[in-house]
């Protein structure tokens, strides 16, 4: 019956299904952006490693009112210090230092310029998810050595080479010969810190360009058993020997975790989520009182029908059953309509832009739940209206 009434006026049910269209896709697509973007940031937190913690000059995240001539005082993280954790740790399972500048790499035929040029020690590639494609990584003793090796980014690689192999190859940093030993997989960019336009080098090669006790870092992951928390408490310990800090004294280090990245994205999402519903909000609330009128319009047209249904013995729970069934139909379509045109955005947006968007089940729940509720909140008055008429009164309205 309610399929048959909704089909019978089309122009009017096309236009009361718009607000809840635009008010389901306005909040369903919302959240589908942030989810799709929370899903690629967690992804990109893990290939930097979740339980990897960087001992820093700077924190990530400052203190408020803590004066900021502090961290600029604050000595060096220097590569001696990681020669000493190494010594004297007994929770980490693998340490490295990196620092990095941006330098030319110049091939045969192109030049880049202002590439990253990252230099590590052996351990990193234990601590930070990367992938060869072609060659391999680092020897223990080309590292220790300082050998004029590299390992080029994907991205660097086909600039380089025009897509032909490169290694065996040789590129110049900073006017020096190196020898390309491996080439990385690609793997889009991770928060900034993508190894797709950047080389990597032997923190010792680097050494003959590079101040490598400036702007460095210790990276450190624990051994298996062994929380994340433990580990920075050893650290923190042996790090204030090392630096000679008294029981008083406060830290001149920081030692920072991905976690932190990750908490201020997710404080982030919430406000974003909570701007999104009032957004789809308002878009909702409009599409109800279209609904409702447009209920209450047909309660109108319908008042002798219903007089004639209760007096060949329709209950009043049989009426209201009736239109409120009616409004959550037409809702639930209107809310069905928004997700088709979410799912549309989507696979655009997935094969067009090549960013991935996903609309997940828990979405489309939420968009049909929504579309119910609505319908039921809209659809209660004019059905409770429609259930309450008197049948007299009713038929007497034909004429």
């Amino acid at each position: 019956m309610a399929a048959a009434e909704i089909s019978a006026n089309r122009t009017r049910t096309i236009l009361s299904l718009l607000g809840i269209t635009i008010g389901i896709f306005c909040v369903v697509s919302v959240f589908t952006v942030f989810d799709s973007m929370e899903r690629s940031i967690k992804s990109s937190i893990e290939s930097l490693g979740s339980n990897v913690v960087y001992i820093q000059k700077w924190p990530w995240l400052f203190v408020e009112d803590y004066p900021w001539w502090r961290y600029v005082n604050r000595p060096e993280t220097k590569l001696e210090e990681l020669k000493k954790l190494q010594e004297r740790s007994q929770t980490a399972d693998a340490m490295a230092f990196l620092t990095g500048t941006n330098r030319t790499v110049k091939s045969l035929r192109h030049s880049l310029n202002n590439i990253t040029v990252l230099a590590v020690t052996y351990d990193y590639f234990k601590l930070r998810n990367i992938e060869i494609a072609e060659g391999r990584y680092f020897s223990p003793l080309e590292t220790n050595n300082g050998r004029n090796v590299v390992i080029l980014g994907n991205t660097i690689a086909q600039k380089l080479f025009d897509g032909e192999p490169a290694v065996g190859q040789q590129v110049k940093i900073y006017g020096l010969k190196t020898e390309v030993i491996g080439v990385l997989k690609k793997e889009g960019n991770n928060m900034g810190e993508s190894h797709d336009e950047q080389v990597i080098v032997p923190l010792l090669f680097a050494a003959n360009f590079l101040n490598i006790d400036r702007d460095g870092s210790i990276a450190v992951s624990p051994k298996e058993g062994i929380s994340k928390q433990e580990l920075i408490d050893e650290l923190t310990g042996i790090m204030r020997s090392i630096r000679k800090l008294s029981p008083g004294m406060e830290d001149n280090f920081s030692i920072n975790e991905i976690s932190t990245i990750s908490t201020q994205f997710e404080q982030f999402f919430r406000i974003m989520a909570f701007i999104g519903w009032i957004i789809g909000g308002f878009s909702l609330l409009v599409g109800g009182f279209g609904i409702a009128n447009i209920m209450f319009v047909s309660v109108k047209e319908r008042t002798s029908i219903i007089g004639i249904q209760k007096a060949l013995g329709a209950k009043s729970y049989f009426i209201l059953l009736q239109f409120l069934f009616e409004a959550v139909f037409l809702s639930l379509l209107g809310g069905i309509l928004g997700l088709l045109i979410i799912f549309i955005f989507t696979l655009i947006s997935t094969y067009a832009f090549q960013f991935q968007l996903v609309l997940t089940l828990a979405n489309i729940v939420l968009g049909i739940t929504v579309s119910i509720v609505i319908g039921l909140i809209a659809g209660i008055v004019p059905s409770y209206l429609a259930a309450r008429m008197d049948p007299v009164e009713a038929m007497r309205s034909t004429f």
